[in-house]
């Protein structure tokens, strides 16, 4: 019965899903996991305002002054920098060459490849968390059977604060960030597409060199990518055990929740600003051009 409702539920919500992309803006299954993130949010302010003093104490669940302005500011922080990573590129020049037929003269333009700092997305916060699931279940079942002291150190280190799951997890994330990266980005074919269209990067010989060069730019450009990744993804478990907080309140500072929020509603806002501006309105949010995210 469990199997079914979660199978019936599962193809409902993609049902769902396509009527959002046939009907609405598109983007509709992030939408509705989007919906299901933000949700979660009231339960954490009732937390708030239920176990919130004016006064310091030292009570173990107790929000005083200084946490809820300690909590207020890194949410601001760490979502401002969510956004600015999700939007940061490394744009590379990129020259057109001439091409004179009769007597004019066609190309020439100037314009920029943008490559992406974080590629690989929420992709390889997921995949590590869901590999470090593995350890720790077969941690626990070998030490339900041989219960000695080593096991019970296993046991507590690969929870989900212990100091080795955190360790192994930055290292998970640094690795599937490179390996998506790997999978889904293709430096060879880009270089030849540039070539094909008559485009190169300046100084640089169109196929094999121009091809090193955007590898060597996007495994530089990962190794932020997935720094970024990292802390965003640790972030919540240090919150929660520094200012003994419930996970289900440091979780909105940061880990996959927050980075799916965020895309997703960079991704909704853009579109609702082509959809605008291609019905002739003036912007999303007035003025003369597209707003800020959309530009950059």
């Amino acid at each position: 019965m469990a199997l079914l409702l979660l199978t019936t539920g599962t193809i409902f919500l993609m049902w769902l899903g396509e009527q959002i992309d046939e009907y609405g803006i598109g983007n509709g299954i992030s939408l509705i996991i989007m919906a299901g993130i933000v949700a979660r949010m009231p339960n954490a302010g009732i937390y708030i305002f239920q176990n919130f003093s004016w006064r310091s104490t030292q009570a173990e669940n107790q929000i005083d002054t200084t946490k809820l302005l300690l909590l207020v500011a890194m949410f601001i922080g760490i979502v401002a920098g969510a956004i600015l990573i999700t939007q940061g590129q490394r744009r590379i020049p990129i020259q057109q060459a001439k091409q004179t037929r009769g007597r004019r003269v066609y190309g020439g333009q100037r314009h920029y490849l943008p490559l992406r700092v974080n590629h690989g997305g929420v992709m390889p916060i997921i995949f590590a968390s869901s590999m470090l699931i593995f350890p720790g279940l077969i941690i626990s079942a070998v030490y339900s059977y041989w219960p000695n002291s080593f096991w019970a150190f296993m046991q507590s280190a690969f929870q989900g604060g212990g100091y080795l799951y955190i360790v192994l997890e930055v290292l998970a994330i640094y690795f599937f960030a490179y390996f998506w990266t790997t999978v889904s980005f293709r430096p060879k074919e880009m270089a030849n597409n540039l070539r094909d269209y008559g485009s190169f990067i300046p100084g640089l010989r169109p196929g094999k060199r121009t091809a090193d060069y955007l590898e060597k730019v996007m495994v530089r450009i990962t190794y932020v990518g997935a720094g970024f990744l990292a802390v965003i993804a640790i972030i919540p478990t240090l919150v929660a055990s520094w200012l003994s907080i419930p996970f289900m309140v440091s979780a909105f500072l940061g880990g996959t929740g927050l980075l799916i929020v965020v895309s997703v509603a960079l991704d909704l806002v853009q579109r609702v600003e082509a959809s605008l501006i291609m019905r002739n309105y003036p912007g999303f949010l007035g003025g003369d051009g597209p707003i800020r995210g959309a530009r950059s």
